[in-house]
This record gives structure tokens, sequence and C-alpha cells, in this order.
């Protein structure tokens, strides 16, 4: 969508896909105003909820019941994040080829007030409003960026990427946390250049997170000619 301020009216319904909710959420981040309406669109919801429901018409119900039968339901996508820990040798050593760290910084961000009513939010959301989130931001040369954002308090971590480059044919990027020197396999970023991908693992005792390129379905261990690492602030 071209203009992203037009998806928090369907946002603060939770009526976005995944990928929308993502980049909205992203969005979210830098964007004051639309936090703002957000708030207001839900303060809005509030106050319908208090509004008598009206009985649809009888016939309704028999006429979606029918409508569904002839719908065929796709089967759900599952995604496998195997939990391997292996060991990343050589870190520091390495960083000539490795390394690149990103400047770590608290953020405070805030969607929601006091007053606003109980909604479901996402791990995704929750880790990108925590008062504790700290980022770390790679510029790469192509002007491609990636963030991450890490709360202890959760213990997790969300890597959001803008205008990455394709890894290639039958590569994909692969995500590490970092745990004194052992890397474990934390998931994979989609096909695509912006991705918001909440990491799998325990982030809150990571010392970093790392990228690598690898062939489709990862690696028992990471590929350290492609690496590039998030080291956290002690």
């Amino acid at each position: 969508m071209n203009d992203v301020h037009a998806l928090s009216g369907a946002y603060a319904v939770d009526a976005l896909d995944d990928i929308e909710r993502a980049q909205f959420e992203r969005h979210l981040v830098e964007c004051a105003e639309c936090r703002a309406e957000v708030d207001s669109l839900r303060e809005g919801a509030a106050m319908l909820a208090d509004v008598a429901p009206v009985a649809p018409p009888a016939a309704l119900r028999d006429r979606i019941l029918a409508e569904v039968a002839t719908v065929r339901p796709l089967p759900p996508q599952v995604v496998e994040v195997r939990p391997r820990r292996r060991r990343f040798p050589a870190l520091v050593a390495a960083a000539a080829a490795v390394v690149t760290l990103g400047v770590g910084a608290p953020i405070a961000y805030q969607a929601l007030s006091s007053d606003t009513p109980s909604v479901d939010v996402s791990a995704t959301e929750r880790v990108l409003r925590a008062a504790d989130t700290e980022k770390y931001v790679q510029r790469f040369d192509d002007g491609s960026r990636a963030t991450v954002y890490r709360s202890k308090a959760l213990g997790q971590a969300v890597i959001v990427t803008e205008g990455m480059a394709d890894p290639g044919e039958g590569k994909v990027y692969e995500l590490w946390l970092d745990h004194d020197g052992e890397m474990v396999a934390a998931g994979f970023m989609p096909k695509g250049p912006d991705n918001t991908v909440l990491l799998s693992g325990d982030a809150a005792a990571a010392e970093g997170v790392g990228i690598t390129v690898e062939p489709e379905g990862g690696s028992d261990e990471p590929n350290l000619e492609t690496a590039v690492v998030f080291a956290f602030d002690a």
C-alpha cells in the first residue's frame, strides 16, 4: 500500500493480515500521528460496545451457513524453526569478515494509553513498545537497513528489514542468537526486502543477533563469510 497511514483504521479493529500488521507496527514506532489515531479509534470502538445489539434477520444464519458449505478451506501453513545450538568459533577474531556493530539505545514507545480498552496485542508489538526496548541499527552500502529491537524484560527480540537484497536463488537469511559464543538458530526471514520477524529463543541472555545467508531450510552451523552480527550493549 502506498499510504501506510491509511492502515490505522483496519489496525485498530485487528482487520490486517500478518504482513500488513507487521508493516504498520514498524511504522507506528516512528509515527506519533498514527499512534494517536489508533488510540482514538480504539476508544471509539469501546464506546460502541455499549450500544444495544440489533438482532439479525432470521434468514441470515441459514444463508451464511449455505455459503460456507461451498467454500473449501486451505490447509494451515506450518513454519518449522529448529532449536539448534552450534558453536560460532572465533567470533571476535573474525571480526573483519563477520562483525558489524549496531548502536544500541533505549527507545520509548507507548502506543496505548492506560485508559485504552483491553485488546489483543501481538508479541511483536509488545517488544516494539516495551519500556526497556533497545534499538540496534545496521545500514548497508546498497542503502538497505536492518534494525534489531530487544526487550530484556520480555526476553524477546524483533528484527525489521528495509530494502534488503535478495539472498539469492536457493538461499535464505537465517537468524541466530549469540549466547556466549554459541549461536542458536532463531528463525528465518521471509523472502522480500521489507520484513518484521520475531526471533525465537531467549533474547534476554543473548549477547547479540546474527544474520547469515544459508541454503533454504537452514544450516547446522552459521556461514561466517556472510555473517552480520548486532552486538548488544553489556
